[in-house]
């Protein structure tokens, strides 16, 4: 059944669920396997798994705002083909989000928890964004999406080169976000001024920071 044939509450109730889901880690089934199903678990130190816990935790937190972010788009896009682009790449960063949350496990580790509050403030942002335009919603993605894969090469740069699982994950995120943004770019979003990438980039940076610890 198509989204179309739901009512605007049983659409917000379909929303809240998937929130629910989404900061609290009960999504079982994923489209795709996990990269890091393939790869083989070598020994880390202490410092090591503390250090891919707090990353992967940060990659965790960034696919709850995702989540929210696609789905309060898609709740007020105009335009029904703009709509089903932020439902499928919704379903690729549903994949990202359990990889994270089963490599975070690994790792005998927690997600953050902060993610209701990433997850309240992305949605928001996300439903304000497809009220103002179709064009802006794909802008904000793109831009988004662009900061994303800049936190996606940083990690690379500084997971430990023995957590292999850790790393496949990270790369195969980096290729679906690159792609995530080129896709919104070219379904007609609009390119960001500067002034305003840099305040998403101190935004970001301050969320990155606080769910890296807590």
């Amino acid at each position: 059944m198509t989204q179309a044939r739901f009512s605007p509450i049983d659409q917000l109730i379909i929303r809240a669920d998937k929130a629910l889901q989404a900061f609290a880690g009960s999504q079982t089934l994923t489209n795709r396997p996990s990269p890091a199903d393939s790869c083989p678990e070598n020994e880390l130190n202490r410092a090591e798994r503390k250090h891919s816990t707090g990353l992967m935790r940060v990659n965790h937190a960034g696919e709850v705002c995702a989540q929210a972010l696609y789905q309060g788009q898609a709740l007020t896009a105009k335009l029904p083909d703009v709509r089903e682009k932020m439902q499928e790449a919704a379903a690729e960063e549903e994949d990202h989000l359990l990889w994270c949350q089963d490599r975070i496990n690994q790792l005998d580790g927690h997600t953050s928890v902060l993610n209701p509050l990433w997850y309240g403030a992305s949605f928001a942002i996300g439903a304000a964004a497809g009220l103002i335009s179709d064009k802006v919603s794909l802008g904000f993605v793109a831009a988004t999406e662009q900061q994303v894969c800049k936190h996606l090469e940083s990690h690379l740069d500084s997971l430990p080169v023995a957590d292999v699982k850790s790393r496949v994950v990270v790369k195969k995120m980096l290729a679906d976000e690159a792609r995530h943004a080129q896709t919104a770019l070219e379904a007609g979003g609009i390119q960001f001024a500067a002034p305003i990438k840099a305040l998403m980039t101190l935004t970001s940076k301050a969320m990155t920071t606080a769910s890296y610890y807590i």
